[in-house]
């Protein structure tokens, strides 16, 4: 078996093969093109049994690996960590593209269990719409505080509450204030007001279509307990494909609330881990927090590990974890759904 370790940049792929045992057998420079993807593919078919590894930088890779996947090539994701560790490890000293591209395999080779690449499906449409979203929120959160300042300059102590500024009405009676004064401030301000006005038309056009695609993608998972719209898009948009994760303990590693264990001896501990997936993560802090504050289970199990002496914090987590558990299993009910009704996605675009 022959790995291909490729090293992604902006405008070119270095690729290099190595063998079973890590070892150099060839390597290819290709532009980061349609055309130069097509070359690296020509120029691996001389590997009978081959296997492509990509460092898992999408945002370089993922031209590669859909170009890659669509001629029938076997696909891998290598975590930038584990290539870093193979090149610590490598007796050429430097860093180089090649040298980069064969860390890549070799880490490949090392670890039998990596992500398997697959094609993009919906779940990037709904992270793509998430995240300029998100955007689009701080971009008007920041118009709202500029023009707070400017409403307290021209008259101190009238400037509405920054929640409120996303009211029509209010920013209808902002702007009936401002209309009759002179000066650039007041100009500024007016000119903020329209552009807040923009955004909150865009940013609320834009979470009627998320709530739209996540009822699609994930009905189970908004019938959960604190779940709502845009926290389901959330989870579905970073997770994208519950189904390549082999199991939930593999799921709560990937978000981060699986704890680490601390313990030596005879006393067994556990700390927090810091890593994962912190977008994962905080989705599922949200439904955790919802959960206590609505009463029910999540209250009623947080009550019981305040009983047994953990703190609040530690409670939370204990249950932001049991709460992964049941986000894996209702997300893998809805894509095999998907998987078993191809023509639901159709039937909504």
């Amino acid at each position: 078996m022959i790995v291909i370790g490729v090293d992604s940049h902006k405008r070119t792929h270095t690729a290099v093969a190595a063998d079973g045992t890590g070892r150099r057998v060839a390597e290819k420079m290709a532009a980061a093109t349609a055309a130069g993807h097509l070359e690296l593919v020509r120029w691996a078919g001389r590997f009978t049994e081959r296997r492509w590894a990509l460092e898992d930088c999408r945002h370089l890779s993922r031209g590669l690996s859909r170009d890659l996947l669509r001629a029938g090539e076997a696909v891998v994701r290598v975590p930038p960590k584990l290539m870093a560790g193979a090149r610590r490890s490598s007796r050429e000293p430097g860093k180089s593209d090649p040298i980069d591209a064969l860390a890549v395999a070799r880490a490949a080779l090392r670890e039998p269990d990596l992500p398997v690449a697959a094609l993009d499906g919906p779940e990037r449409e709904l992270r793509l719409l998430v995240d300029h979203r998100e955007d689009l929120v701080v971009e008007r959160t920041r118009a709202q505080n500029r023009l707070r300042w400017h409403l307290h300059e021209l008259d101190p102590g009238s400037e509405p509450p920054v929640r409120s500024l996303g009211r029509a009405a209010v920013l209808a009676g902002l702007e009936a204030r401002l209309d009759p004064l002179p000066g650039t401030v007041a100009r500024i301000a007016r000119e903020l007001v329209g552009r807040i006005r923009e955004l909150t038309t865009a940013i609320d056009a834009l979470g009627r279509e998320i709530t739209a695609l996540a009822g699609t993608l994930a009905p189970s998972l908004l019938a959960l307990v604190g779940c709502g719209p845009l926290t389901a898009a959330k989870l579905v948009g970073e997770t994208a494909g519950v189904l390549r994760f082999r199991s939930s303990a593999a799921f709560a590693r990937h978000n981060g609330s699986a704890p680490v264990p601390v313990w030596s001896g005879n006393t067994e501990r556990h700390r927090l881990s810091r890593s994962g997936n912190r977008q994962l993560n905080l989705g599922l802090h949200r439904i955790a927090i919802t959960q206590i504050r609505l009463g029910g289970l999540g209250r009623a199990y947080v009550d019981h590990r305040l009983a047994a002496g953990d703190t609040r914090t530690e409670a939370i987590r204990a249950l932001r974890r049991r709460i992964s558990d049941e986000v894996f299993r209702r997300m893998r009910d809805d894509e095999r759904l998907r998987a078993s009704a191809p023509g639901l996605l159709a039937a909504v675009a």
